[in-house]
């Protein structure tokens, strides 16, 4: 933050044009736009993916609280990773907040990349994810097709794997189900409904 500029509040967030996603990291303003088609369309396949397998309980006992861009205030840093999940056991009553946002730490989160935020993602955001003790990262790149694993260690993430293309993974925390990611990058490649 450069010199004589005061820290960026809420206030800040709220005076954004509509369609504007804000978050305050290290006391910085970062706005964006909201993402393109192709970008939301990664996020909602895989919230959906995941959701099924892991939320709902479809084929698992289920087990995790799963959210498309939650408001997330830690501390003071305010982040909207685009999909995050809470084990159930550490948040029972998740869902019982009155409030708009959550003040308690995912256990995974994932930040599908897109040009203008890849940076931000990569870099700012990862590392307020892992201070605020994350287990789990997911930066998923739907122009390079592809997604990078991360875990937690001791003084940083460490690279668990990287996928890309049409691979089938198994992917930390959710390994227990496969995921297909060629499902995640082209919608025209998938077929047509039947009659």
């Amino acid at each position: 933050m450069g010199r004589g500029k005061r820290p960026a509040t809420y206030e800040d967030i709220e005076a954004l044009p509509p369609g504007w996603v804000g978050e305050i990291i290290d006391d910085e303003l970062w706005a964006f736009p909201r993402p393109a088609m192709w970008h939301a369309w990664v996020a909602s396949v895989l919230g959906a993916r995941l959701g099924n397998a892991f939320s709902y309980g479809h084929g698992h006992a289920g087990g995790w609280w799963l959210l498309d861009e939650p408001e997330l205030h830690l501390g003071r840093q305010v982040l909207v990773p685009d999909l995050a999940g809470w084990r159930r056991e550490r948040a029972p009553g998740l869902l019982e907040r009155d409030n708009p946002f959550l003040d308690l730490a995912p256990d995974w989160v994932c930040e599908v990349l897109s040009p203008s935020t890849a940076a931000l993602d990569r870099g700012r955001k990862l590392a307020v994810y892992h201070q605020e003790g994350v287990g789990h990262a997911w930066l998923v790149d739907p122009r390079a097709h592809s997604l990078e694993v991360y875990g937690r260690g001791e003084k940083g993430w460490r690279l668990v794997s990287r996928h890309g293309g049409e691979e089938t993974v198994r992917a930390e925390p959710f390994d227990a189900e496969p995921l297909e990611l060629g499902l995640l990058w082209a919608p025209k490649s998938m077929p047509a409904p039947g009659p």
